[in-house]
C-alpha cells in the first residue's frame, strides 16, 4: 500500500488526479494538502470525502513544519506536487504570489521531504526511507515555438517568458538540485495545456463555455493564432501514474496530448458544439435562458478580439516520445471525445461553476 501526499489537490489537475488515484488504487492512502486559494475548491473532492483512505488538510505548502508532520503521521512515501499559482494573466499583474507559492513553496516541500525521508533516518544510523517526490511542471518553461519549430523535448533549453513560467522553471531547477545534491528521489513531468471537468472558469475552454451560456463576449487575444497542445486531464493523471511507477529517478518526462490547436479554432469548435447541444436538447433553453446565441446556432457571433497579452508565447507543443518509449504513455482520449465530455460536464454541472463565478466575482 502506498501513502500519497498530494499538494494542491483541490485544484483542477490535482483534484482530477486524486479522483483518478483513489478510483484506480482504492487501497492506497491519499492525503490532500491545499490552501484553498481562489482556484482551490474542496467541492472538487466531494465524491471521495467519505472514502476511508482519504484525508483533507487545509494548509499551505510554505508551512514546512506542517508538511513534515503530515509526512510522518501518514507515513507518506510518495509526494505529488501540483500546488502552484498557474494563471499567466495573474502572474503579469501580481507576480508576488507566484514567487511565494511556486518557488518558496516548492523549496519548503523539498526541505521537509529531505528531513523526514533522508536526514532523520541517517541520524538514527538507518537507511533513507523509500520515497518518491514527483514534481508537476509545465511546457511553458521551454518558452515559445515558431509554427515550424519541432516540439519541445526534455532536452529543450529553458526559456520562460512570463513570471509564471519563470517561477515554475525555478522550481524545476530546485527539484533537480535536491536530487543531484542530496539524493532525494525525484521525478518531474512537464505537461501541455490541460482541459476537462473541474477546470476553473477563468481558463480558456471553461471561460468560453460559460460565457456562451450568458451571451457574453468570447475574448480572443490578438489574432487568436496562438497554438497550444491540449491534453485531457485524466490522461495527464495516467501519465503521472506511469512516471511514478516506471520513471527513472532524476528524470523529466513530457506528457502531451499530441493535439495542437490554434486558440481561435478552439473557440469556434466550442461554439459549434454548444450550438449542436442546444439544437439536440431543447431542455437546455429552459435551463440556460440567457444563451440566445446558442439557441439560434449563432454562438460564433460572440467572438470578440481583444488586445494581446504582454509577452504572449506563440506556440507550445510537446514531444512525448520519451514517455511513450520508456513508460508506455499514450493519451486515451482523442480531442473529439475529450472536448465533448468536457462540454457535457459543464452543461450538467451548472451548480459547480456558477458557485465559483459568484464567489470569485471581481477576484
Amino acid at each position: 500500500m502506498n501513502s500519497l501526499l498530494v499538494t494542491g489537490g483541490a485544484g483542477f489537475i490535482g483534484s482530477n488526479f486524486a479522483l483518478y488515484w483513489l478510483e484506480t488504487y482504492p487501497q492506497d492512502k491519499l492525503v490532500v494538502l491545499d490552501a484553498l486559494t481562489y482556484a482551490g475548491n474542496r467541492a472538487n473532492l466531494a465524491s471521495v470525502e467519505q472514502h476511508p483512505n482519504f484525508t483533507f488538510v487545509h494548509g499551505n505548502i510554505c508551512d514546512t513544519g506542517l508538511v513534515e508532520t503530515l509526512l510522518k503521521e501518514h507515513k507518506v512515501n510518495t509526494l505529488v506536487h501540483f500546488a502552484a499559482e498557474s494563471h499567466v494573466d495573474r502572474s503579469i499583474t501580481g507576480p508576488d504570489a507566484f514567487i511565494e507559492t511556486n518557488i518558496i513553496g516548492t523549496y519548503s516541500l523539498l526541505k521537509a521531504a529531505k528531513k523526514v525521508w533522508i536526514d532523520e533516518p541517517k541520524s538514527r544510523g538507518e537507511q533513507p526511507l523509500t520515497h518518491r517526490f514527483h514534481h508537476v511542471s509545465t511546457d511553458e518553461v521551454y518558452g515559445t515555438l515558431s509554427p515550424t519549430d519541432p516540439a519541445f523535448t526534455e532536452t529543450t533549453p529553458y526559456a520562460p517568458n512570463s513570471p509564471y513560467s519563470a517561477s515554475k522553471a525555478a522550481s524545476d531547477h530546485l527539484v533537480r538540485a535536491y536530487h543531484h545534491t542530496y539524493g532525494l528521489e525525484v521525478t518531474t513531468s512537464n505537461c501541455s495545456n490541460n482541459y476537462g471537468p473541474l477546470h476553473f472558469p477563468e481558463k480558456l475552454i471553461p471561460l468560453v463555455l460559460t460565457n456562451i451560456l450568458f451571451d457574453k463576449p468570447l475574448p480572443v487575444y490578438g489574432d487568436g493564432q496562438q497554438i497550444r497542445d491540449w491534453l485531457y486531464v485524466t490522461d495527464h493523471a495516467r501519465g503521472i501514474d506511469l512516471v511514478i511507477k516506471k520513471g527513472r529517478l532524476g528524470e523529466c518526462y513530457n506528457i502531451g496530448g499530441i493535439n495542437e490547436w490554434a486558440n481561435i479554432d478552439i473557440v469556434k469548435l466550442i461554439c459549434r458544439l454548444m450550438n449542436e447541444a442546444f439544437s439536440n436538447n431543447p431542455e437546455l433553453a429552459q435551463k440556460y435562458p440567457l444563451a440566445t446565441k446558442a439557441m439560434s446556432g449563432e454562438s460564433e457571433e460572440l467572438i470578440t478580439y481583444v488586445q494581446d497579452r504582454a509577452g504572449h508565447d506563440r506556440r507550445y507543443a510537446i514531444d512525448p516520445t520519451k514517455s511513450q518509449q520508456e513508460l508506455g504513455y499514450k493519451p486515451a482520449e482523442s480531442f473529439e471525445t475529450g472536448i465533448r465530455k468536457t462540454v457535457e460536464w459543464y452543461l450538467n454541472n451548472q451548480g459547480w461553476w456558477e458557485t465559483l463565478l459568484i464567489s470569485h466575482k471581481g477576484n
